[in-house]
């Protein structure tokens, strides 16, 4: 992939976005790093969960093993930039978390063994994801969408999975694992505001063909087995077409400041012919 190259007037914008990024690292080596090993009660995992919530944790971890083609596919993009790159490589360890951490708890709960974990992975790396889209303002918007709805996801399972009979080892775990999507949303959201100062309109342009076409890698592209997935994630109600309006879309709108008309767009013009 060609890296692509960042425009002349973005040399100031790179400058705030690396110190946003360092006081974003200070603060999670202070404050927020914890340990898959020390700070989640193992010995308090329930075998007995109901399936459901079992069933949706693979598919989070599913979707957390395409970390290889998420870090791999996008630092060619930002390249440049050295507040962006650097922070997707400390995302990258970040989500590597999530992955073993979900993983362990699928074994150490007695949801799954070894031997169907190992084919599991074998079957998702057989896949390949691919950007939903190629231009560095595009997949920032996109990162900034993702990372808040993946928030949601993980916020809401701890919910239901609290209320349909608890677990406080996944409990723990999500809990850890919202603190981190909040975070990694926040610094996103962070950098979108600044190029959005920048260059409002080609923001917009990105910010709309993000959110008119959104949908959560857990409910597509997921192995053989995706329609029992995607009908165990819609009982549960963790994220649905009700939800991502009212707490991603117009959630997302108000944090920045955008209003509804400039999602619709610039008017066109009518034509003599028209």
């Amino acid at each position: 992939m060609d890296v692509v190259e960042m425009p002349k007037f973005y040399d100031d914008v790179e400058l705030k976005l690396w110190k946003i990024y360092r006081e974003f690292f200070d603060l999670a080596e202070k404050k927020r790093r914890w340990n898959i090993r020390d700070d989640v009660p193992w010995d308090q995992c329930n075998p007995n969960l109901d399936p459901a919530i079992t069933d949706v944790v693979e598919t989070f971890c599913c979707v957390e093993l395409y970390l290889p083609d998420y870090v791999g596919k996008v630092l060619p993009v930002v390249r440049q930039s050295k507040g962006r790159t650097w922070f997707y490589c400390n995302w990258g360890y970040e989500e590597s978390k999530h992955s073993l951490v979900l993983s362990d708890w699928l074994l150490r709960g007695k949801h799954r063994t070894e031997e169907y974990m190992v084919d599991l992975e074998k079957q998702v790396f057989e896949r390949e994801w691919n950007m939903p889209v190629a231009n560095h303002l595009g997949m920032l918007a996109y990162a900034m969408v993702q990372e808040h709805a993946t928030f949601i996801n993980y916020r809401n399972l701890r919910q239901r999975a609290k209320a349909m009979g608890g677990d406080p080892a996944l409990e723990t775990i999500l809990g850890l694992i919202t603190v981190d999507e909040r975070a990694h949303y926040s610094l996103f959201k962070e950098f979108f505001d600044l190029y959005l100062a920048v260059d409002r309109d080609a923001c917009l342009v990105a910010l709309r063909a993000v959110l008119n076409q959104f949908q959560m890698p857990a409910v597509h592209d997921l192995l053989g087995e995706s329609k029992r997935r995607i009908a165990g994630i819609r009982s549960l109600e963790l994220f649905n077409e009700e939800i991502f309006f009212r707490d991603v879309y117009n959630y997302l709108l108000d944090a920045l400041s955008v209003t509804r008309a400039e999602m619709r767009g610039p008017k066109q013009k009518k034509s003599l012919a028209g």
